[in-house]
């Protein structure tokens, strides 16, 4: 595996972070990006780093298609090609639609899917032309069920959902898969806003009785990325039953 190469967005933290570490205790050349947290980005280009693999960190925004091309670029010249893209980048925004101005929605929009749309340009070219890739989009249940307050973030995992049908339809000849994980809710920073109570009334909801961890969303991720070739065009609820 030491001549493979991933390339995970938003990795600063949370869940990029723990695909980060997965795949670092394998031996991969990985690449990692983030868009505001520098210095948690950095600690985990360090942590990689201390378990054996070759990191290349990069600071920038995934929804600037100027960005990403600078990024595969770096990556290119250090690496060579991606061969396995993880698309986990995003931001999450609860409120009322009503409330929900224009550049907000832009930028939840940017953010979760517009940055799959850049990344996606940048890597399949080259695993089209190597016959073989994986593309694993981290999703959520919100984009398939739809959450009320939650209309610009859950449009924009739908959208992604979406996209992964269709992309997986498009590239299923050349051998490279393309999948998405819809996450229902998982203990990150991304659900600090809940207090105790919300949290524990929240955990009651789940069938599972717990939120999930980070550590369980980068396993389903390895076993996509190293599983069966047939399995494509999926998204795949890791939710505890909840939705």
């Amino acid at each position: 595996m030491k001549s493979k190469t991933i390339l995970i967005t938003g990795a600063s933290r949370g869940i990029g972070k723990a695909i980060a570490l997965r795949y670092a205790r394998e031996g991969f050349r990985i690449a990692i990006t983030g868009r505001n947290h520098k210095n948690e980005l950095m600690r985990t280009k360090a942590e990689v780093e201390r378990l054996g693999s070759p990191c290349l960190a990069y600071l920038g925004d995934m929804g600037s298609y100027a960005a990403v091309t600078e990024l595969f670029g770096i990556i290119r010249k250090t690496f060579g090609p991606v061969h396995i893209l993880v698309n986990n980048a995003g931001i999450s925004h609860v409120g009322l639609f009503t409330d929900t101005d224009i550049d907000t929605w832009n930028s939840i929009l940017s953010s979760n899917l517009t940055s799959v749309y850049n990344c996606c340009n940048q890597a399949v070219p080259d695993m089209i032309r190597a016959k073989q890739g994986k593309i694993i989009n981290i999703s959520s249940v919100w984009g398939i069920s739809g959450a009320s307050c939650e209309v610009a973030y859950s449009a924009s995992k739908g959208g992604m959902n979406a996209f992964t049908k269709a992309l997986a339809k498009e590239l299923a000849p050349s051998n490279i898969q393309v999948n998405a994980i819809a996450c229902g809710a998982i203990d990150t920073s991304m659900n600090s806003f809940l207090s105790v109570t919300d949290k524990e009334s929240l955990e009651e909801e789940i069938p599972a009785g717990r939120m999930g961890r980070t550590e369980e969303v980068a396993e389903l991720v390895w076993q996509l990325s190293n599983g069966n070739d047939y399995l494509n065009g999926q998204v795949i609820a890791l939710d505890g039953a909840w939705i």
